[in-house]
C-alpha cells in the first residue's frame, strides 16, 4: 500500500482487488501540476504491475474533483505540456483493469479528459464540467479530442470545445459524460459497489473486452489481438470455473489463470 494523501501529490491506495487513486490538492481545487504527471505515470505503473488488482477508482479530496492542469505552468509555443498530459490520459484508457472515476465534485479543463478515458464515470448532484480551450486560446491535444468524440459524439464535442459552455449534472448524465449520479453522500458507496462489481469478474475476460470494446470505439480494432484473447480466455482455468458454478448455482471463484 502506498499513500500519498497527505502531501498534496497524488496517492495511492490498495485494498484488496480494488486500487483507488487520490488526486489531493483541494485547496486549488486539486489542480493538476507539472509534478503531479510523473506522480501519476508511477502509480500507473505500480498498478499495471500488480496482478492482484482487479479494478481501479480514481478520485479527489475536497469538494472538487479538478480543475484541470496548471495554466500557470503552461508554457506557450512549446507544447510539451499538453503532450505530457495526453500521453497521461493515454495510459489511464490503456490501464488492462477496469477504471472508474468518482467525480466528488466540478471538474474542468483537462481533468474532464482524465474522467473519459475512465470506463465509468459517477457524479453527484450539483456538479459541474466545462472545456475552457476555447476561452485560453488553446488548441486541445488530438487523443484528448478523440476521446471526447468517441465516448460523447461529434455534437457534443463540438458543442463542448467550441463554445466553452459550463454544462451541470443532469446534461452531463443525458449527454453520455456521466455514466451515473448519486446524490453527494452515496458517491463513495456507489464506486465501491461498482469496483467490487468488476473485481469479481473474470479478470482475463473484463480486461480483454475492455481492450477490444476501446480499439473499436477509436477505428482502431486489433483484430489479431482480439482473437488472441479470445483463444486464451476459452482454455482458462476461469472459463471452467464460471461454468461449474453457473451450473452449480453458486458464486465463481476467478484466478486470472
Amino acid at each position: 500500500m502506498t499513500d500519498g494523501f497527505e502531501t498534496g501529490v497524488p496517492g495511492l491506495s490498495i485494498a484488496g482487488a480494488v486500487a483507488t487513486i487520490r488526486l489531493n490538492r483541494p485547496a486549488v481545487h486539486n489542480r493538476i501540476e507539472l509534478s503531479d504527471l510523473a506522480a501519476l505515470g508511477g502509480i500507473i505503473d505500480t498498478i499495471e504491475a500488480n496482478p492482484e488488482v482487479r479494478a481501479v477508482i480514481l478520485t479527489a479530496s475536497g469538494r472538487s474533483f479538478s480543475s484541470g492542469f496548471h495554466i500557470g505552468e503552461l508554457r506557450p509555443g512549446e507544447g510539451a505540456d499538453e503532450s505530457a498530459f495526453g500521453r497521461l490520459a493515454d495510459r489511464l484508457e490503456a490501464l488492462r483493469q477496469p477504471t472508474i472515476c468518482a467525480l466528488n465534485g466540478g471538474v474542468y479543463g483537462g481533468s474532464t479528459d482524465l474522467a473519459l478515458a475512465c470506463d465509468f464515470r459517477i457524479g453527484v448532484t450539483g456538479m459541474a464540467m466545462f472545456m475552457p480551450a476555447a476561452r485560453l486560446g488553446l488548441h486541445y491535444y488530438p487523443s484528448g479530442l478523440g476521446r471526447y468524440v468517441s465516448r460523447l459524439g461529434l455534437n457534443a464535442a463540438k458543442r463542448l470545445f467550441l463554445t466553452a459552455e459550463k454544462l451541470e449534472a443532469e446534461e452531463l448524465l443525458r449527454i453520455g459524460f456521466l455514466t451515473e449520479l448519486v446524490p453527494p453522500e452515496a458517491l463513495q458507496a456507489r464506486a465501491a459497489a461498482l469496483a467490487a462489481i468488476l473485481a469479481a469478474n473474470a479478470p482475463l475476460a473484463v480486461q480483454g473486452m475492455k481492450a477490444a470494446l476501446n480499439g473499436i470505439a477509436r477505428g482502431e480494432l486489433d483484430a489479431e489481438a482480439v482473437a488472441a484473447t479470445i483463444r486464451q480466455v476459452r482454455a482458462s482455468e476461469d472459463l471452467r470455473e464460471g461454468k461449474a458454478a453457473w451450473a452449480e448455482k453458486r458464486a465463481p471463484v476467478f484466478t486470472g489463470r
